[in-house]
């Protein structure tokens, strides 16, 4: 065996397995978001699995990066079940909603997962007030007030002073482009390419 697919082997990864994205293809389909027609709605669908998704003209901050993604070829849906299915105590559905197993429907639209998965697959980035840290293709959750988790991706423009990196998300009024990278509290900053 040569040293490249010894370290494969070693570190689990093969080529069938292995995809990954790059923050221009991020950017790109999260920019594209921005295009769709999408009213803000956290109703709970049952979806098929894999590759499930709720209608199209309906989504939360998450359905945000989990399309995102998916134009990529990513598959958060699958990778953050197949993960919990085996990994379920690291996550947080027990405590925060009370749930004994997994749910392909939900558990991939939740932030508080979302952080989990992200940490554990991606990397896990300092959290600071200086923009420079937040580069495009980066995925940053906020706390909103009352208690409220959010999340959006950076991307390749900048705020009308070009001091700090747009975010897209969905806040309430459909995938936005926005200046409010420091508008709320920062919970988590990551960085997946999915490598996994």
């Amino acid at each position: 065996m040569n040293k490249s697919g010894l370290i494969l082997l070693l570190t689990g990864f093969s080529f069938h397995s292995y995809a990954a994205v790059s923050s221009e293809q991020l950017v790109k389909a999260a920019i594209e978001r921005t295009h769709k027609n999408v009213s803000y709605d956290g109703t709970y669908f049952s979806i098929p699995y894999p590759g499930g998704d709720i209608p199209a003209n309906k989504g939360v901050c998450t359905d945000v990066i989990i399309r995102a993604y998916r134009k990529t070829g990513i598959d958060l849906q699958q990778k953050v079940h197949e993960d919990m299915d085996e990994n379920f105590q690291r996550y947080p559905s027990r405590r925060i909603w009370g749930l004994r197993h997994t749910d392909k429907n939900i558990d991939h639209r939740r932030v508080p997962n979302l952080r989990v998965f992200f940490s554990r697959f991606g990397l896990s980035l300092s959290i600071k007030k200086k923009p420079q840290y937040y580069k495009p293709g980066d995925i940053v959750t906020w706390m909103l007030p009352g208690n409220l988790p959010h999340i959006g991706i950076v991307i390749n423009q900048r705020s009308a002073d070009n001091k700090r990196p747009m975010i897209v998300h969905n806040i309430g009024a459909g995938p936005e482009i926005d200046d409010m990278l420091f508008n709320y509290k920062i919970t988590g900053h990551y960085r997946y390419t999915g490598k996994q």
